[in-house]
């Protein structure tokens, strides 16, 4: 029998993410912080759920009635964050997904692990806060840049400035294979462990926003040559050799 899932933030891609598991026949609870898209999630197969984890008085233990929470929000916000773990703890979640970002690590002109330093952020707090309960398995997964659909690379350009570090290397991941990853997660049972997502390919900036401008009909992409090119390069072989998975878009500058 398929486990219920629980997606807190169903955005840009919480919102697809769970419409994927509604129609794999998995029972699935969204949340929204917007009373306007509980239709939307209905339409979708989803149980809606009004949450906003800075106020958390309202009773949340239905929406918290899953064996597997996928939190997918924004918020960086420590104590609330710290309020939320509380309710899990006395729920029925056994099994968490973090959905958290690369930004975590330094640039540190390398190529980047699991295992590489990582910056004393709010977003490793909470990772670390979630990771270190007993009561839950966790597993962190560090998406690097999102993009597809209406979230295009050439959205990323700086309008009437010029970008910086063009030697540097791009990280980023399509939604589409961000979903399928977490659906392999739950599949194959990863848990309590840490994962890198970023497609195979890590173009120079320079290449690969001067192919994202020519998209727009614009021929001349200004770049600072005096910028000091930090960078760092995200390793995702631990997640390919864990879920043995190949990503579908892998090439950056096929795309």
């Amino acid at each position: 029998m398929k486990p219920k899932i629980s997606i807190l933030g169903c955005g840009w891609l919480g919102l697809p993410l769970a419409s994927k598991l509604a129609s794999e026949g998995y029972v699935v609870y969204g949340s929204t912080t917007s009373i306007s898209k509980l239709d939307k999630l209905k339409s979708e197969g989803i149980t809606p759920y009004l949450i906003d984890i800075s106020n958390l008085d309202n009773n949340i233990s239905g929406f918290l009635n899953s064996e597997i929470l996928i939190i997918a929000i924004t918020s960086k916000n420590i104590n609330d964050n710290k309020k939320l773990l509380q309710r899990i703890e006395t729920s029925h979640i056994k099994k968490v997904i973090f959905v958290s970002s690369t930004s975590v690590y330094e640039n540190s002109n390398q190529i980047v692990t699991e295992e590489s330093s990582t910056k004393n952020t709010q977003l490793l707090h909470i990772e670390k806060l979630l990771i270190e309960n007993k009561k839950i398995k966790t597993t962190i997964i560090r998406f690097g840049g999102l993009f597809g659909y209406n979230r295009k690379p050439s959205n990323f350009i700086p309008l009437n400035k010029k970008m910086e570090n063009p030697e540097g290397f791009v990280n980023l991941i399509h939604r589409d294979d961000c979903i399928k990853i977490i659906e392999q997660l739950i599949l194959k049972n990863v848990w309590d462990t840490i994962l890198n997502a970023c497609a195979d390919s890590h173009p120079k900036r320079r290449d690969f926003y001067t192919k994202e401008n020519l998209k727009l009909g614009n021929k001349n992409t200004q770049f600072n040559e005096n910028s000091l090119n930090e960078y760092k390069i995200i390793s995702s072989e631990k997640l390919k050799s864990t879920l043995d998975y190949n990503f579908e878009y892998s090439d950056l500058m096929l795309y």
